[in-house]
C-alpha cells in the first residue's frame, strides 16, 4: 500500500480514512468511538456498512445509545482488552486516539483481542496523536501523555515483532483541529467525561492563558500531528 502521497501532509481524517481503506460491503469494529462523531461518518459514507462502535465511558456511552438515526450501527460498552464480539468476525478494526487510553498494562492483551475478532485478511487502522505540536503544549499542562503515548507505539511495535498481526504501513501527517473558544476547549477537552482532570482555580487559568495564544478572531486553530499504523491479520 503507497501511502507516500499523504505523508507529511494536512488531511481531514476521515477523508484518508476513505481513501486508504475499502470499507464498503465491510463490518466495521471501531474500539473507542468516544461521542460517535468518526462513528457517524463511517456509518452514513458509503454502502453496506455494518458498524459496531464500543466506548469505556458510562456517560457517554449511554448518550450513544439513544442514537436512533444510525440503523446500521450498534453501540457496546466494551474496552478494547475484551470485546464481546465472535472470533473472525469483523474486516476492519479501528482505532482514532483511543489505543493510549487503554490501561498499559492491557495493550497486549488489546491486540490479542483485535486479532481475534479480525477475519483473515482484515486490516486494522490505528490512529495516534504524536507527541508534539501547539496542541500538545497545551494538553500537557494539565494532562501529559508522553508515557502512555510511547507505551501505546511499544505495544504497536511488540505486535507487529511478534508476527500477532503484520505490519502493512505507517504514516504521518497533520490533522487540524479547532476550537470557538476557550469555554469550548473546556468543555470537550478539560471537562470530557472519560477523565477526571480536576484542575485548580491557578492550572486553570494557566491553561487559559497557553490557550489565548493561539485564538484569533475566528477561534482558534491547531495542527495535531498524527500517526497511523494499518496492520493486517
Amino acid at each position: 500500500m503507497d501511502l507516500s502521497k499523504f505523508e507529511n501532509k494536512t488531511h481531514n481524517e476521515m477523508e484518508l480514512l476513505e481513501q486508504i481503506l475499502s470499507l464498503d460491503g465491510m463490518t466495521i469494529l471501531e474500539l473507542g468511538c468516544g461521542a460517535a462523531e468518526i462513528t457517524r461518518g463511517v456509518a452514513t459514507t458509503g454502502q453496506g456498512r455494518t458498524v459496531i462502535a464500543t466506548e469505556v465511558d458510562h456517560i457517554q456511552h449511554e448518550k450513544n445509545q439513544a442514537i436512533t438515526d444510525l440503523p446500521n450501527t450498534s453501540f457496546l460498552m466494551a474496552g478494547a482488552e475484551n470485546i464481546p464480539l465472535e472470533d473472525n468476525s469483523v474486516d476492519i478494526v479501528l482505532m482514532f486516539k483511543s489505543l493510549h487510553h487503554v490501561p498499559m498494562e492491557s495493550m497486549e492483551a488489546a491486540f490479542s483481542e483485535i486479532k481475534r475478532v479480525l477475519k483473515t485478511g482484515g486490516m486494522a487502522y490505528i490512529s495516534e496523536p504524536v507527541f508534539a505540536g501547539d496542541f500538545n503544549e497545551v494538553l500537557r499542562l494539565f494532562h501529559d501523555e508522553e508515557e502512555v503515548r510511547k507505551a501505546a507505539y511499544n505495544a504497536i511495535q511488540h505486535t507487529t515483532d511478534k508476527k500477532e498481526l503484520n505490519a502493512v504501513s505507517e504514516l504521518f501527517f497533520n490533522t487540524p483541529k479547532f476550537f470557538e473558544s476557550f469555554d469550548v476547549f473546556d468543555k470537550k477537552v478539560i471537562n470530557v467525561t472519560h477523565s477526571d482532570h480536576n484542575l485548580s482555580a491557578e492550572l486553570h487559568q494557566q491553561v487559559k492563558e497557553k490557550f489565548s495564544q493561539y485564538m484569533r478572531d475566528n477561534g482558534a486553530n491547531f495542527l495535531m500531528p498524527i500517526r497511523v499504523n494499518i496492520l493486517q491479520k
